[in-house]
């Protein structure tokens, strides 16, 4: 008979998408993720700019899309793929213990009103993603006076 290991976080991955679809529906700006490989990401901002940095370990340029939708959604995606070296003869290995995650993902924000989706740039450096957005003056709604008669 064999022994196995009780995990007390197995499944936790199906409760979590479930949470973030259930919170999704009350407050839009809660961020949209799926897949095994979640990248982490900060945001922050100063008096003229909104950064993200996500962290992209394993990851070329060229598995990363980012994407600004006409309903102010800024999205991230990817695969990150298992890479096997030639010298890597898998078969007849056992493992014990596989911690990375692999897998396409996407992460998405709802953007602030006062941001130029025209003006993005987006810089790739050392496994971690620098995107820059430029904000706005926000214009101050007319008030249009209506006559009574």
């Amino acid at each position: 008979m064999a022994i196995i290991k009780y995990d007390p976080f197995r499944g936790f991955e199906s409760v979590t998408k479930r949470m973030n679809n259930f919170l999704s529906t009350f407050e839009p700006s809660f961020g949209i993720e799926y897949g095994a490989f979640t990248p982490k990401v900060d945001i922050s901002e100063d008096e003229n700019h909104l950064y993200i940095h996500a962290e992209l370990p394993g990851l070329a340029k060229d598995d990363i899309k980012i994407t600004i939708s006409n309903d102010e959604v800024l999205t991230i995606k990817g695969i990150k793929s298992k890479k096997v070296e030639s010298s890597d003869n898998s078969e007849g290995k056992t493992y014990h213990r596989i911690e990375r995650s692999y897998g396409e993902f996407a992460r998405s924000f709802v953007l602030p009103d006062n941001i130029n989706k025209e003006i993005v740039s987006a810089k790739f450096e050392d496994g971690v993603l620098y995107i820059t957005l430029e904000k706005t003056e926000l214009e101050n709604p007319k008030d249009i006076e209506i006559g009574v008669n």
